[in-house]
This record gives structure tokens, C-alpha cells and sequence, in this order.
């Protein structure tokens, strides 16, 4: 796995465009958070399903194909939300006095982020300073030894734009980066200055360099930093298209797009997210070939379910990686899919690759002592019962591995269903066991 820093690329400006709006829903969430105050921030998209006539940046020919490519393999994972019960075992998995260690929590999935030659999070929340104090909803605050623990997990680029980007100001916001700089994970989505803002996260795999763009419906009314409109992406489609061409331009073989949106707690992606998701990939450059070769959705805290629209494969929303949902209408806060991609240089298109696999794992925040996020569809998916395994995974081996199993088993079926919900396993779509 390899990052390539970024690359500086000319984009389209932040201002609203016409169009239906992207998107207002009227509704306090399950959590509290009031969607009518974040949508007040949303800004306006073209949701026709139509290729869009948004002006293409100069030199934005295809990139030329590196010598050599092969196949390679992305996946993508959910929000990362460290509630203080998370935050509290960080602390007590932790060895140092004062110190927080987030890598024994993740263990369980490490194995397939780290096989990937390219995988992607969804940091969705600040830093507080460093001893803390560290907060959960409404204002976010976490250490940034998470930094560590993903950097550790195998993580190459985290998506940053999202509704709590801000809970802890510009400050909250600088800090994540400067933290994910220092442990080499690239970022997208928010920025401490203006030329940082317009280049995507750009990586490299299987000799194709890999851009990835982030946006956000909103950040949840906070207003966006005095003098510094570019301190976190807003979702605009002309943008992201722009965007997309630039980052073509700039020498990109495959887009990915990051996108904080939809609906919480719905398991359907709404109108918003289908229309968007249409006009997105159906836009085609002056070579008539896409803009964006995936999307990967954050935001719902649920699973939802992917779609190949136009060619183009739709991951509407991933549900949370880490998160911690106690109450029994909102266990589905703990499940989530991780999309896996298999990318190979398109033999009839030079500098394109195209997906050749699509996959899915499904995952769980096992909320029983000691919390460990694991891997439901995993070959010998076991050990909930709170024995910690010598990975620290929490899969123990131990008798009582029915019950795991069980719970589990459960896990898998409720997200596939999900998963499959709008017609994926016909389009090609599997489900992986490692």
C-alpha cells in the first residue's frame, strides 16, 4: 500500500448552484441530531440522471496507462464514532498511565483492512487537546492516539468531511490532520488552507494512482470557520464533478468518491441519496468515459445497500465501524458492511481500470466486555463471550462459542439483507468469508 501525497488540481468554486436541493429532511434523528438545522447548510444539486454538460477543466484527456499495472484491491469502512464508553476501554486496554490504545478494538478486523492494497475510513469526529477532556454527542471529542490505532489497522486515506467535523471548532479540525500526517495517513474532506482543500488524497496501487474526494452535507449548523470556506467540503455536484476532472487531468487512473449523506437510521438510501448517486455516475468526460469509478456512503449509522448505477458500483452507506449503540432500537447502529473492490486495468481503455469483483464482509461493535469490533461473516467468526484472544480480537476458541456464533450469524443475516436489498447479489455482488 502506497500514498503518494497529493496532487494540486484546479476546482470548481464553492458557491451553491441551481437545481433541486441536496437534501432537506424535516426531521429530528433517533440520536437527537436535528436534521432540518444541518440541512439549513446543505448546498444545491442537479439531481437529472442525465450525463452532465459541466465544463471540463483544461487537460483533461485520460491519463496514460503506467506500464506494468495489475489488479489491486480497495476497501472501504464505516463512521468511526468513539463514544466515551469506547474512549473509556481505549484507556483501560491502554498499557501507559494516561494513555489510550484503540488497536486492540480494532484487531479483529485488521486482517482484512491490512491484506487490502488500498483501504479507506471514515474518521468522523475531532480531537480534543491532548489529556483530554474527551466528549461524546452532540460535540465530539476524541484522543489522538486513534491516529495510531488506524495507522496500526493498515489504513492508507480517511475521509474527514462529515456533520461533527467541526464539534470542537477549527482547532478539532486541525489537529486530526496534523495527527494523521504524523502517523502517514492521508486525508480529504476538510483543510487547513485553500490549496490543501482542492487536492484530493491521492494513492497509489497496482501502478494506478487512486484519488479520493469527500464531501458532507453539512456540519450540523456549525457555521464553516470565519474567513475559511474551505475548512470542510460541502456537497455540490458541479464540484464534485469538476473535482473528479481535475483529478483525471492531474493524472488520476480511478476516482473514488467519499460522501457524508442520506438519512440516519434508514436503511432505504432516500431520494436525495438516489439522485445524487444517478447523476454522479452517469456524468461522462470529453472522452465519454465516467467521472467517478465508486462511491462509498457514510453518515446513516446503519447499513444500507449498494447498487450498480450506470456501470458504476453505489455503496449508499457502510453503517459504523465503531460506534456504540446500548439501546435495543438502535442495535443496528453496531453492524456495518466493508465493501471490497477489485480493480484491473481496462485492456480497451488505456489509463482506466475497471472493477472486476465486487465483495462485502460484514462487521459488528461487539459491545460486550472487553468491545471489540469483528468480522460477522469471517470463517470462524467467534469468542463474543468476552475472553480476549492473543490478537486481542476477542476471539477466544473457548466452549460457549454457540452463543458467539449465534450472535454473529445474526449480525451477517440482518446486514446482508440490507446489503442486497436493491438487487446487488444479481449484479454481481459477493459475499466474503475472509
Amino acid at each position: 500500500m502506497k500514498a503518494i501525497g497529493k496532487i494540486g488540481v484546479a476546482v470548481a468554486g464553492l458557491g451553491v448552484v441551481g437545481g433541486a436541493a441536496y437534501g432537506i429532511p424535516h426531521v429530528v434523528s433517533a440520536d437527537g441530531e436535528d436534521g432540518s438545522a444541518a440541512a439549513e447548510q446543505r448546498l444545491r444539486a442537479k439531481p437529472e440522471a442525465g450525463p452532465s454538460t459541466a465544463a471540463s477543466p483544461a487537460g483533461s484527456a485520460p491519463a496514460t496507462a503506467p506500464a506494468g499495472g495489475k489488479a489491486f484491491t480497495l476497501v472501504g469502512t464505516g463512521d468511526i464514532i468513539p463514544y466515551p464508553s469506547i474512549i473509556q476501554r481505549a484507556a483501560d486496554d491502554s498499557a501507559e498511565r494516561g494513555g489510550y490504545d484503540f488497536r486492540k478494538m480494532l484487531a479483529g478486523v485488521k486482517p482484512i483492512v491490512s491484506a487490502a492494497d488500498l483501504a479507506l475510513c471514515h474518521h468522523e469526529i475531532p480531537y480534543g487537546r491532548p489529556g483530554g477532556p474527551y466528549t461524546g454527542y452532540p460535540l465530539f471529542k476524541a484522543p489522538h492516539q486513534l491516529a495510531d490505532a488506524l495507522k496500526d489497522t493498515g489504513y492508507d486515506s480517511c475521509s474527514t468531511a462529515s456533520n461533527h467535523t467541526l464539534d470542537d471548532g477549527y482547532d478539532g479540525l486541525v489537529r486530526v490532520l496534523d495527527h494523521l500526517d504524523r502517523v502517514g495517513i492521508r486525508h480529504v474532506g476538510s483543510a487547513r488552507g485553500p490549496e490543501e482543500a482542492k487536492a484530493p488524497a491521492l494513492l497509489e496501487a497496482g501502478g494506478a494512482k487512486v484519488a479520493q474526494l469527500d464531501y458532507t452535507y453539512g456540519t450540523n449548523g456549525i457555521p464553516l470557520p470565519s474567513g475559511k470556506p474551505w475548512a470542510v467540503n460541502l456537497i455540490d455536484q458541479d464540484r464534485i464533478i469538476a473535482d473528479a476532472r481535475a483529478a483525471r487531468a492531474a493524472g488520476a487512473n480511478v476516482v473514488v468518491l467519499s460522501v457524508h449523506w442520506g438519512s440516519e437510521w434508514q436503511t432505504a438510501p432516500d431520494q436525495e441519496q438516489l439522485d445524487l448517486a444517478r447523476a454522479l455516475t452517469a456524468s461522462r468526460g470529453v472522452d465519454g468515459l465516467p467521472d467517478l469509478d465508486l462511491i462509498l456512503g457514510t453518515h446513516n449509522h446503519v447499513p444500507q445497500p449498494y447498487e450498480k448505477i450506470n456501470g458504476t458500483w453505489v455503496v449508499y452507506g457502510m453503517g459504523d465501524q465503531v460506534a456504540s449503540f446500548y439501546e435495543a432500537d438502535k442495535a443496528r447502529g453496531n453492524m456495518s458492511s466493508i465493501p471490497r473492490f477489485t480493480f484491473a486495468p481496462a485492456a480497451d481503455r488505456p489509463g482506466r481500470w475497471d472493477v472486476v469483483k465486487a465483495e462485502y464482509l460484514t462487521q459488528y461493535s461487539d459491545m460486550r466486555p472487553p468491545f471489540r469490533v469483528v468480522c460477522a461473516s469471517c470463517d470462524g467468526a467467534d469468542g463474543a463471550d468476552g475472553a480476549d484472544g492473543a490478537d486481542g480480537s476477542g476471539r477466544s476458541g473457548r466452549s460457549g462459542r454457540s452463543g458467539a456464533d449465534s450472535t454473529y450469524a445474526a449480525v451477517d443475516r440482518e446486514v446482508t439483507k440490507a446489503v442486497m436489498s436493491r438487487g446487488a447479489g444479481e449484479q454481481g455482488l459477493a459475499r466474503a468469508t475472509r
